[in-house]
């Protein structure tokens, strides 16, 4: 392996986690990381006095050129549009705070915004580097960062739940959405608790967010009479996106992920992911 090699390997987990961040989608941010790859082995990196800002330079900007056709194909979305799922060890090299709350938060923004934010707040690249990537004076980089901050607070977990917490409301939400056991549902799941549902209009999957406990067990209670999981589903706990969740396969294929926030005791949102293109990965 060549110091070229190595320098770009170093850096890998962190652009992909970047190119995450910035895209939701893992499958996209490798593409960007294998095309950062091309644009490094074209400069002579003896030249580059800062690999790590010059590799966050390419890989944003591969972002930015993304995100216009991205964001063009998220209006005409059939449903609520979530990130691709993260499962289990596969995102312990994409740093933390990946929950699909700050992701949603991050989608808020304009890709200005999640950029001079991402680069700063959460890869602590200085103010300088951000203007350089970006084209933007200092000024405005910063700007772009304290709006960003504003609007990413909701998306910021301010509760941490307990290993056992998060172990026993997961296994009581798997068994009670499976069995169709109501009394459980209400036990566990908050009054205003959110269910988010993303089919990409490939399969089935409530179109829109529903909210609060009512609609929520109805939801689930219709779901496991009116559309049965398929004879012989495989349910186990996983992490997804770092936070506890479950994933449900049939004769080895994952067609479904369901990831949990939990805040105080209660399941305060869940993000069921049924959309086949963003479970490829996981069947790969």
């Amino acid at each position: 392996m060549t110091a070229q090699d190595t320098i770009f390997e170093a850096r890998r987990g962190a652009m992909t986690g970047l190119a995450y961040r910035m895209l939701g989608s893992r499958a996209d941010a490798e593409d960007v990381v294998q095309d950062a790859w091309i644009r490094w082995r074209g400069v002579e990196t003896d030249a580059v006095t800062n690999p790590a800002g010059f590799l966050n330079r390419v890989v944003t900007r591969l972002c930015l050129d993304r995100l216009k056709s991205a964001r063009a194909r998220r209006e005409v979305y059939v449903g609520e549009w979530l990130p691709e799922p993260v499962v289990d060890e596969d995102h312990q090299d994409l740093g933390e705070d990946l929950s699909v709350a700050f992701l949603l938060a991050l989608e808020r923004l304009t890709p200005l915004e999640r950029a001079a934010f991402l680069l700063h707040d959460v890869f602590d690249a200085p103010f300088a580097d951000v203007a350089r990537t970006l084209g933007r004076t200092e000024a405005a980089c910063r700007q772009l960062a304290a709006r960003a901050r504003e609007h990413i607070k909701a998306g910021k977990a301010r509760y941490r739940p307990s290993a056992e917490e998060e172990q026993r409301l997961t296994s009581a939400f798997l068994a009670a959405a499976l069995g169709g056991d109501e009394s459980v549902l209400r036990g566990i799941l908050a009054q205003d608790v959110v269910m988010h549902a993303d089919g990409g209009g490939v399969v089935s999957a409530n179109l829109n967010p529903v909210f609060g406990l009512e609609k929520a067990v109805r939801l689930l209670l219709g779901i496991k009479k009116k559309w049965p999981n398929p004879d012989g589903t495989v349910a186990r706990l996983a992490r997804i996106n770092g936070a506890p969740g479950l994933v449900l396969s049939c004769d080895g294929v994952v067609f479904q992920t369901m990831g949990l926030e939990i805040v105080e005791g209660r399941i305060a949102a869940v993000y069921t992911m049924r959309n086949p293109d963003k479970l490829a990965r996981l069947n790969s």
